[in-house]
């Protein structure tokens, strides 16, 4: 009998667990849409900005929301970043996630901008773009971006939510000088999560 007890409620709580995490997703994308959609934020053209719906996404997947383990640089770091453009672009390696997915041992550095840590509200903000397998095909050529914060460390691990990968400016705009992902942060595997491709006119 208690063992039934037990079977049940953990699924009552992985119910509750994948409920809460597909609330938070939904958020994610109502948010990145919204933005899109305002001219204050917006990468569009005013033309684009009017045929803009919503983006396409990979379906929510649990899966993807993976805990890594963290290592924290050694020292400082300066990275040079090419660009889109001709400009380059300044990072400092904060450190590397080590994780699997689908069977395969992977990691990705984790960088911080010197500029952007000046600001306000940014101070704690990390990036981390990266290029997989999907990309030219299901999603942006030039790779995708993660958004991710000092809070989302915790000790030696560190949590990354693919599911919240979205295309730089770049893959919408001609207007925008996006950092490349560095060819360390270059996965072999597809990652079928977070925002897809979305074809508009430069």
């Amino acid at each position: 009998m208690k063992t039934t007890i037990l079977i049940a409620l953990s699924f009552v709580f992985l119910g509750i667990n994948d409920q809460s995490h597909t609330e938070e997703i939904q958020a994610f994308q109502q948010e990145l849409n919204d933005s899109y959609k305002d001219k204050e934020k917006t990468p569009l053209s005013k033309k684009n900005r009017r045929k803009f719906k919503k983006h396409p996404f990979f379906p929510i997947n649990a899966d993807y929301k993976v805990k890594a383990t963290f290592e924290r640089a050694k020292g400082i770091e300066v990275i040079e970043f090419p660009t889109s453009t001709d400009r380059m672009a300044t990072y400092v390696k904060y450190g590397v996630a080590t994780f699997s997915l689908d069977g395969e041992d992977l990691s990705l550095n984790i960088y911080q901008s010197p500029d952007v840590s000046k600001m306000e509200g940014y101070e704690d903000y990390l990036f981390l773009p990266f290029k997989d397998a999907t990309n030219g095909k299901e999603s942006y050529g030039g790779g995708r971006y993660m958004d991710l914060r000092l809070g989302d460390i915790e000790g030696e691990t560190i949590t990354l939510d693919f599911n919240k990968a979205y295309a730089p400016y770049c893959a919408y705009s001609g207007n925008f000088s996006c950092p490349v992902p560095p060819r360390d942060n270059h996965l072999m595997v597809p990652i079928k999560a977070g925002v897809m491709h979305l074809e508009m006119p430069h």
